[in-house]
């Protein structure tokens, strides 16, 4: 296999042409609301490296999902306004999706997602949008823009079917847009599984999967702008995710808020192979069923 390092991966150029390629990856290395660590803007780079140094055949399925095709898109260096940027990453999302790709981006702080989140619903109308994150990111503003990494899912929250899982920090005044009904906090969930399917069932058929890193537990995930204890483990994470993949139609996903430590490169891998996952689940499950 003739490996190519500008690729996704290093994936041949015959899996990395846009024509032939079923997959998008859209990098987005903004960091422009984060409020504490930051860092988040060199995660795309780090996350690409990473996955270029990764085992690309997945043990669990006996397959290689890259054989589908993954175009690494140009990255979105909007970053004159978060408003702006979202706006960016909403027109780069629906382009892609007007020629029928499964578009996926990776951050980025989670402002990003505001701009994914509406791509996507414009696209497809109703949509549940499954938020695994340690932080609320409900608030309606934050340091004046309705764009900032705290408000990620509060449109969501107002438009959409929006399910948060592994929360475990919020401001009290993020208690009026949750519906605590659709939000598995991260103590409740720990050590269980019973949760998951009744989580499922509250999706509609049409999901899409926002992914912040810090909604795993500090041990594994150490890389992030704003870590909290008592995260999520890895095998919770995608024994979830695998679940959604199998019971509904995944439209579209972005993982966000990698922020590399250059002495510690475990949790950048930790975030290629959480990728190449969802990418398998997506193309390459046998018992892949979608419920309508």
């Amino acid at each position: 296999m003739e490996l190519n390092p500008e690729n996704y991966a290093g994936i041949p150029d015959e899996f990395a042409g846009y024509e032939n390629s079923k997959i998008v990856l859209i990098p987005v290395p903004y960091d422009g609301t984060s409020t504490w660590g930051k860092g988040a803007d060199k995660g795309p780079e780090a996350f690409l490296e990473a996955s270029r140094n990764m085992e690309i055949y997945d043990i669990e399925t006996k397959s290689e999902v890259y054989r589908q095709g993954v175009y690494l898109d140009d990255p979105v260096l909007e970053d004159e306004s978060p408003e702006a940027m979202v706006d960016a990453v909403q027109a780069r999302v629906m382009q892609h999706l007007n020629n029928e790709k499964f578009v996926t981006l990776f951050g980025g702080e989670h402002s990003i997602s505001i701009g994914s989140i509406r791509g996507f619903r414009e696209h497809f109308g109703d949509i549940t949008v499954v938020q695994i994150d340690a932080h609320a990111d409900l608030r309606k503003e934050y340091e004046g823009s309705a764009c900032n990494h705290a408000c990620a899912v509060y449109e969501s929250s107002q438009m959409d079917n929006l399910i948060q899982v592994g929360i475990r920090s919020m401001d009290k005044e993020e208690e009026g847009p949750m519906n605590r009904n659709k939000v598995y906090f991260a103590e409740d969930i720990h050590g269980k599984t019973d949760w998951m399917q009744k989580a499922i069932d509250q999706m509609g058929p049409a999901v899409f999967i926002t992914i912040d890193l810090d909604a795993f537990d500090g041990s594994l995930m150490p890389s992030t702008g704003t870590p909290e204890p008592g995260g999520m483990d890895w095998y919770s994470v995608i024994r979830f995710c695998r679940m959604i993949f199998e019971q509904k139609t995944v439209i579209g996903f972005d993982i966000v808020e990698l922020a590399p430590n250059p002495n510690n490169g475990a949790p950048d891998f930790l975030a290629a192979k959480l990728y190449y996952k969802l990418l398998t689940y997506k193309f390459e499950l046998k018992a892949h069923t979608p419920k309508k």
